[in-house]
Protein backbone atom coordinates (compact mmCIF):
# COMPACT_ATOMS: atom_id res chain seq x y z
CA UNK A 1 0.00 0.00 0.00
CA UNK A 2 3.01 2.21 0.79
CA UNK A 3 4.27 1.55 -2.78
CA UNK A 4 1.35 2.13 -4.47
CA UNK A 5 0.40 5.46 -2.46
CA UNK A 6 3.92 6.79 -3.62
CA UNK A 7 3.87 6.17 -7.19
CA UNK A 8 -0.16 7.88 -7.08
CA UNK A 9 2.08 11.11 -5.92
CA UNK A 10 4.80 10.93 -8.06
CA UNK A 11 2.37 10.48 -10.68
CA UNK A 12 0.41 13.31 -9.79
CA UNK A 13 3.87 15.58 -10.08
CA UNK A 14 4.88 13.80 -13.15
CA UNK A 15 1.04 14.92 -14.56
CA UNK A 16 0.72 17.89 -12.91
CA UNK A 17 4.20 18.82 -15.70
CA UNK A 18 2.72 17.26 -18.24
CA UNK A 19 -0.54 18.83 -18.06
CA UNK A 20 1.03 22.71 -18.09
CA UNK A 21 2.93 21.89 -20.99
CA UNK A 22 -0.24 19.97 -22.31
CA UNK A 23 -2.18 23.47 -21.96
CA UNK A 24 0.56 25.19 -23.91
CA UNK A 25 -0.22 22.57 -26.64
CA UNK A 26 -4.15 22.68 -26.58
CA UNK A 27 -4.42 26.60 -26.43
CA UNK A 28 -2.21 27.23 -29.88
CA UNK A 29 -4.14 24.22 -31.46
CA UNK A 30 -7.50 25.32 -30.49
CA UNK A 31 -6.79 29.30 -31.99
CA UNK A 32 -4.90 28.08 -34.92
CA UNK A 33 -5.34 24.03 -35.69
CA UNK A 34 -1.04 23.76 -35.31
CA UNK A 35 0.77 21.14 -33.67
CA UNK A 36 3.76 23.39 -32.39
CA UNK A 37 6.24 20.48 -31.99
CA UNK A 38 8.58 23.15 -30.92
CA UNK A 39 7.21 23.42 -27.59
CA UNK A 40 9.04 20.98 -25.96
CA UNK A 41 12.00 22.87 -26.53
CA UNK A 42 10.47 26.02 -25.15
CA UNK A 43 10.46 24.05 -21.90
CA UNK A 44 14.33 23.32 -22.49
CA UNK A 45 15.27 26.97 -22.49
CA UNK A 46 13.18 28.07 -19.84
CA UNK A 47 15.03 25.35 -18.17
CA UNK A 48 18.44 26.13 -19.51
CA UNK A 49 17.72 29.97 -18.66
CA UNK A 50 16.59 29.70 -15.13
CA UNK A 51 19.36 27.14 -14.50
CA UNK A 52 21.93 30.13 -16.29
CA UNK A 53 20.41 32.65 -14.10
CA UNK A 54 21.00 30.74 -10.55
CA UNK A 55 24.58 30.17 -11.55
CA UNK A 56 24.80 33.94 -12.16
CA UNK A 57 23.16 34.91 -9.07
CA UNK A 58 24.33 31.83 -7.01
CA UNK A 59 27.05 34.25 -5.50
CA UNK A 60 24.64 36.20 -4.00
CA UNK A 61 23.93 34.42 -1.59
CA UNK A 62 19.98 35.32 -1.95
CA UNK A 63 17.49 33.35 -0.30
CA UNK A 64 16.57 30.12 -2.52
CA UNK A 65 12.89 31.23 -3.12
CA UNK A 66 13.65 34.35 -4.18
CA UNK A 67 16.64 33.06 -6.52
CA UNK A 68 14.41 30.42 -8.06
CA UNK A 69 11.46 33.31 -8.09
CA UNK A 70 14.09 35.47 -10.37
CA UNK A 71 14.79 32.49 -12.38
CA UNK A 72 11.33 31.92 -12.85
CA UNK A 73 10.69 34.86 -14.02
CA UNK A 74 13.75 36.00 -16.28
CA UNK A 75 12.78 31.97 -18.02
CA UNK A 76 9.13 33.15 -18.94
CA UNK A 77 10.47 36.71 -20.39
CA UNK A 78 12.86 34.67 -22.26
CA UNK A 79 10.37 31.52 -23.12
CA UNK A 80 7.90 34.56 -24.38
CA UNK A 81 9.87 36.29 -26.72
CA UNK A 82 11.42 33.57 -28.06
CA UNK A 83 8.10 31.86 -29.26
CA UNK A 84 6.97 35.41 -30.12
CA UNK A 85 9.61 35.39 -32.82
CA UNK A 86 9.11 31.88 -33.61
CA UNK A 87 5.37 32.63 -34.19
CA UNK A 88 6.12 35.53 -36.29
CA UNK A 89 8.71 34.23 -38.32
CA UNK A 90 8.41 30.47 -38.97
CA UNK A 91 4.40 30.45 -38.53
CA UNK A 92 2.50 33.24 -39.89
CA UNK A 93 3.83 33.47 -43.13
CA UNK A 94 2.32 29.62 -43.62
CA UNK A 95 -0.89 30.64 -42.03
CA UNK A 96 -2.99 29.46 -44.74
CA UNK A 97 -0.54 26.93 -46.38
CA UNK A 98 -1.53 23.23 -46.43
CA UNK A 99 -1.18 21.86 -42.76
CA UNK A 100 1.62 19.94 -43.60
CA UNK A 101 3.70 22.96 -44.35
CA UNK A 102 3.55 24.22 -40.79
CA UNK A 103 3.79 21.09 -39.09
CA UNK A 104 7.38 20.09 -40.93
CA UNK A 105 8.27 24.03 -39.96
CA UNK A 106 7.58 23.00 -36.74
CA UNK A 107 9.78 19.88 -36.63
CA UNK A 108 11.89 21.85 -37.94
CA UNK A 109 12.34 24.65 -35.85
CA UNK A 110 12.22 21.53 -32.81
CA UNK A 111 15.71 20.36 -34.26
CA UNK A 112 17.04 24.29 -34.39
CA UNK A 113 16.49 24.96 -30.96
CA UNK A 114 17.88 21.65 -29.73
CA UNK A 115 20.91 22.53 -31.81
CA UNK A 116 21.29 25.99 -30.77
CA UNK A 117 20.34 24.91 -27.34
CA UNK A 118 23.61 22.61 -27.12
CA UNK A 119 25.90 25.43 -28.77
CA UNK A 120 25.23 27.61 -26.43
CA UNK A 121 24.68 25.81 -23.02
CA UNK A 122 26.96 22.71 -24.49
CA UNK A 123 25.87 19.41 -24.53
CA UNK A 124 26.38 18.38 -21.23
CA UNK A 125 24.37 17.53 -18.21
CA UNK A 126 24.27 20.29 -15.58
CA UNK A 127 22.93 19.79 -11.64
CA UNK A 128 20.33 22.16 -11.47
CA UNK A 129 20.95 23.49 -7.15
CA UNK A 130 18.20 22.63 -4.55
CA UNK A 131 16.98 26.32 -3.56
CA UNK A 132 13.69 24.75 -1.98
CA UNK A 133 14.23 23.04 1.68
CA UNK A 134 14.13 19.24 0.50
CA UNK A 135 12.82 17.77 3.75
CA UNK A 136 10.55 14.91 3.06
CA UNK A 137 7.18 15.24 4.49
CA UNK A 138 5.21 12.00 5.15
CA UNK A 139 2.00 10.86 4.31
CA UNK A 140 0.59 7.50 4.96
CA UNK A 141 3.79 5.58 4.36
CA UNK A 142 4.70 7.83 1.37
CA UNK A 143 6.76 11.10 1.22
CA UNK A 144 6.64 14.59 -0.16
CA UNK A 145 9.01 17.37 -0.83
CA UNK A 146 8.37 20.90 -0.70
CA UNK A 147 9.16 21.23 -4.62
CA UNK A 148 6.86 18.54 -5.46
CA UNK A 149 3.60 20.50 -3.42
CA UNK A 150 4.57 23.47 -5.10
CA UNK A 151 4.42 22.03 -8.84
CA UNK A 152 0.84 20.33 -7.48
CA UNK A 153 0.08 24.20 -6.40
CA UNK A 154 0.80 26.02 -9.03
CA UNK A 155 -0.58 23.62 -11.58
CA UNK A 156 -3.76 23.83 -10.07
CA UNK A 157 -3.62 27.85 -10.18
CA UNK A 158 -2.31 27.76 -13.65
CA UNK A 159 -5.75 25.64 -14.93
CA UNK A 160 -7.66 28.01 -12.61
CA UNK A 161 -6.07 31.52 -13.71
CA UNK A 162 -6.60 29.92 -17.35
CA UNK A 163 -10.26 29.29 -17.05
CA UNK A 164 -10.99 32.56 -16.00
CA UNK A 165 -8.92 34.26 -18.78
CA UNK A 166 -10.38 32.33 -21.99
CA UNK A 167 -13.87 32.02 -20.04
CA UNK A 168 -14.34 35.56 -18.26
CA UNK A 169 -11.68 38.53 -20.16
CA UNK A 170 -11.96 40.17 -23.14
CA UNK A 171 -8.72 38.26 -24.42
CA UNK A 172 -10.86 35.34 -23.77
CA UNK A 173 -13.32 36.12 -26.17
CA UNK A 174 -11.10 37.14 -28.59
CA UNK A 175 -9.47 33.56 -28.60
CA UNK A 176 -12.63 32.31 -28.91
CA UNK A 177 -13.88 34.30 -31.34
CA UNK A 178 -10.67 33.74 -33.73
CA UNK A 179 -10.75 29.96 -32.99
CA UNK A 180 -14.40 29.90 -34.11
CA UNK A 181 -13.74 32.36 -37.21
CA UNK A 182 -10.65 34.73 -37.95
CA UNK A 183 -12.17 36.54 -40.54
CA UNK A 184 -15.24 37.27 -38.93
CA UNK A 185 -13.91 38.13 -35.51
CA UNK A 186 -11.64 40.40 -37.35
CA UNK A 187 -15.29 42.20 -38.84
CA UNK A 188 -15.98 42.55 -35.29
CA UNK A 189 -12.82 44.39 -34.48
CA UNK A 190 -10.85 41.48 -33.16
CA UNK A 191 -7.13 41.71 -34.18
CA UNK A 192 -6.79 38.04 -35.28
CA UNK A 193 -2.59 38.48 -35.64
CA UNK A 194 -2.65 40.33 -31.92
CA UNK A 195 -4.80 37.00 -30.23
CA UNK A 196 -2.46 34.39 -31.85
CA UNK A 197 0.29 35.93 -30.67
CA UNK A 198 -0.59 36.67 -27.44
CA UNK A 199 -1.74 32.66 -27.24
CA UNK A 200 1.65 31.63 -28.12
CA UNK A 201 3.39 34.04 -25.72
CA UNK A 202 1.13 32.64 -23.09
CA UNK A 203 2.21 28.77 -23.97
CA UNK A 204 5.69 30.14 -23.73
CA UNK A 205 4.86 30.69 -20.24
CA UNK A 206 3.09 28.08 -19.49
CA UNK A 207 6.68 25.98 -20.60
CA UNK A 208 9.06 28.00 -19.13
CA UNK A 209 7.09 27.26 -16.03
CA UNK A 210 6.97 23.70 -16.56
CA UNK A 211 10.35 23.44 -17.55
CA UNK A 212 11.87 25.12 -14.39
CA UNK A 213 9.65 22.85 -12.10
CA UNK A 214 11.02 19.92 -13.97
CA UNK A 215 14.61 20.75 -13.48
CA UNK A 216 13.66 21.73 -9.87
CA UNK A 217 12.42 18.70 -9.47
CA UNK A 218 14.68 16.32 -11.24
CA UNK A 219 18.13 18.23 -10.84
CA UNK A 220 19.54 18.32 -13.81
CA UNK A 221 19.31 20.31 -17.13
CA UNK A 222 20.83 19.91 -20.70
CA UNK A 223 19.71 20.59 -24.22
CA UNK A 224 17.86 17.77 -25.26
CA UNK A 225 15.74 17.55 -22.14
CA UNK A 226 12.18 19.04 -23.84
CA UNK A 227 11.96 16.37 -26.51
CA UNK A 228 10.67 13.52 -24.23
CA UNK A 229 8.33 15.22 -21.66
CA UNK A 230 7.01 17.83 -25.06
CA UNK A 231 5.87 14.45 -26.70
CA UNK A 232 4.08 12.81 -23.97
CA UNK A 233 2.41 16.29 -22.91
CA UNK A 234 1.29 16.04 -26.80
CA UNK A 235 0.17 12.49 -25.95
CA UNK A 236 -1.60 13.88 -22.87
CA UNK A 237 -3.34 16.86 -25.09
CA UNK A 238 -4.59 14.51 -27.28
CA UNK A 239 -5.59 12.21 -24.66
CA UNK A 240 -7.63 14.91 -23.05
CA UNK A 241 -9.28 16.11 -26.12
CA UNK A 242 -6.98 18.83 -28.24
CA UNK A 243 -8.24 21.99 -27.97
CA UNK A 244 -9.98 21.44 -24.53
CA UNK A 245 -8.30 23.31 -21.21
CA UNK A 246 -10.02 21.07 -19.09
CA UNK A 247 -9.09 18.35 -21.17
CA UNK A 248 -5.49 18.77 -21.39
CA UNK A 249 -5.31 18.79 -17.25
CA UNK A 250 -6.84 15.67 -17.14
CA UNK A 251 -4.91 14.01 -19.72
CA UNK A 252 -1.92 14.70 -18.31
CA UNK A 253 -2.61 14.16 -14.86
CA UNK A 254 -4.20 10.80 -16.20
CA UNK A 255 -1.32 10.14 -18.16
CA UNK A 256 0.97 10.87 -15.21
CA UNK A 257 -0.68 8.01 -13.46
CA UNK A 258 -0.43 5.54 -15.43
CA UNK A 259 2.88 6.34 -16.33
CA UNK A 260 4.26 6.18 -12.30
CA UNK A 261 1.90 3.21 -11.55
CA UNK A 262 2.98 1.13 -14.80
CA UNK A 263 6.89 2.02 -13.88
CA UNK A 264 6.16 0.85 -10.66
CA UNK A 265 4.38 -2.58 -11.05
CA UNK A 266 5.74 -3.68 -14.52
CA UNK A 267 8.34 -5.95 -12.90
CA UNK A 268 5.28 -8.00 -11.05
CA UNK A 269 3.28 -8.04 -14.19
CA UNK A 270 6.16 -9.03 -16.66
CA UNK A 271 7.94 -11.55 -14.31
CA UNK A 272 10.68 -9.70 -13.85
CA UNK A 273 11.45 -9.07 -17.90
CA UNK A 274 11.03 -5.62 -18.11
CA UNK A 275 12.16 -3.10 -15.31
CA UNK A 276 10.76 0.65 -14.78
CA UNK A 277 13.20 2.12 -17.69
CA UNK A 278 10.47 0.99 -20.03
CA UNK A 279 8.38 3.80 -18.30
CA UNK A 280 8.26 5.81 -21.91
CA UNK A 281 6.59 2.68 -23.66
CA UNK A 282 2.59 3.52 -21.60
CA UNK A 283 2.43 7.27 -22.99
CA UNK A 284 2.63 5.89 -26.52
CA UNK A 285 0.54 2.81 -25.89
CA UNK A 286 -2.13 4.95 -24.46
CA UNK A 287 -2.04 7.78 -27.79
CA UNK A 288 -2.28 4.82 -30.03
CA UNK A 289 -5.43 3.15 -27.74
CA UNK A 290 -6.94 6.69 -27.55
CA UNK A 291 -6.42 7.44 -31.28
CA UNK A 292 -7.97 3.97 -32.29
CA UNK A 293 -10.93 3.96 -30.17
CA UNK A 294 -11.57 8.00 -29.08
CA UNK A 295 -9.74 9.97 -31.81
CA UNK A 296 -11.39 13.25 -30.30
CA UNK A 297 -10.08 12.32 -26.67
CA UNK A 298 -11.69 12.08 -23.44
CA UNK A 299 -13.72 15.75 -23.36
CA UNK A 300 -13.11 16.39 -26.76
CA UNK A 301 -15.91 16.49 -29.39
CA UNK A 302 -16.81 15.36 -32.22
CA UNK A 303 -16.29 17.79 -35.20
CA UNK A 304 -17.96 17.14 -38.23
CA UNK A 305 -15.94 18.30 -41.55
CA UNK A 306 -17.56 20.59 -43.93
CA UNK A 307 -18.04 20.91 -47.73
Amino acid sequence: MDIFLQQMINGLVLGSMYALVALGYTMVYGIVNLINFAHGEVLMVGALTSWSVTVWLGPLGLPGWLLLLIALLCAVVVCAVLNFTIEKIAYRPLRNAPRLAPLITAMGMSLLLQTLAMIIWKPNPKPYPILLPSEPYEIGGAVINTIQILILAVTAMTLAGLMYLVNKTKLGRAMRATAENPRVASLMGVKPDFVISATFVIGAALAALAGVMYAANYGTVQHDMGFLPGLKAFTAAVFGGIGNLAGAMVGGVLLGLIEALGSGYIGDFTGGILGSHYKDIFAFVVLIVILTLRPQGLLGERVADRA
